[in-house]
């Protein structure tokens, strides 16, 4: 053993070893759980935007407000249906992981991973970030413009789809955070302490 630290014992060897397995227990664990939460909240999203509708009664004329009157609903409801499909997936594929007792080792899987947890981010992120502009007008208006707030007729309506971005904002941080994970889950096979020998995805 060097004892400038260079040189490694048997006894790191089979501690590093440990940690290592440890870890990646902890990280395909956190995983499923963020997969899971964000399949199941974009799924209620998805739900509550698309399900949305209001029909009032103006003198005789009756109008009916429906989320597909406003494209940035539209899109929020688009992109979260396609993060729950996609997170469904992937709940899967971890799932059999798990099962398999095999560990993410292969790079050209791993940036497959990354890069489509990073465009769900994205997606969501941006998704969420119209509906709100969106909500924010039909709340307030926008009295230079001329748009009149909408809220105060459609109240029902509007509360559901105050829901429906609530839930998509819950999406977008769990898929921020699962960017970050899938990140780790990558750069990881650069280092020095990748597991060798392990067979798996």
């Amino acid at each position: 053993m060097n004892y400038l630290g260079v040189g490694i014992s048997p006894g790191n060897v089979v501690y590093h070893g440990t940690d290592l397995k440890v870890i990646d227990r902890r990280v395909r664990v956190a995983e499923l759980v963020l997969r899971c939460l964000i399949c199941g909240f974009s799924l209620l999203a998805a739900l509550l935007i698309g399900t949305d509708s209001q029909v009032k009664e103006i003198f005789t004329i009756r109008k009916k407000a429906r989320f597909t009157d406003m494209k940035a609903l539209v899109f929020l409801a688009a992109a979260n249906g396609v993060s729950a499909a996609y997170s469904f997936i992937q709940v899967i594929r971890c799932v059999v992981g798990m099962v398999r007792g095999s560990v993410l080792v292969h790079k050209p899987l791993a940036w497959a991973i990354f890069t489509g947890d990073q465009a769900m981010a994205y997606l969501d992120v941006a998704a969420v970030g119209a509906a709100v502009q969106s909500a924010v007008f039909a709340k307030l208006g926008q009295t230079e413009l001329q748009w009149m707030k909408i809220c105060n007729m459609y109240g029902k309506f509007c509360n559901q789809v105050g829901e429906g971005i609530a839930m998509a904002l819950l999406v977008s941080v769990c898929a921020v955070v699962l960017s970050c994970t899938s990140a780790f889950s990558l750069f990881r096979l650069f280092g020095k302490n990748k597991a060798k020998g392990s067979s798996g995805w």
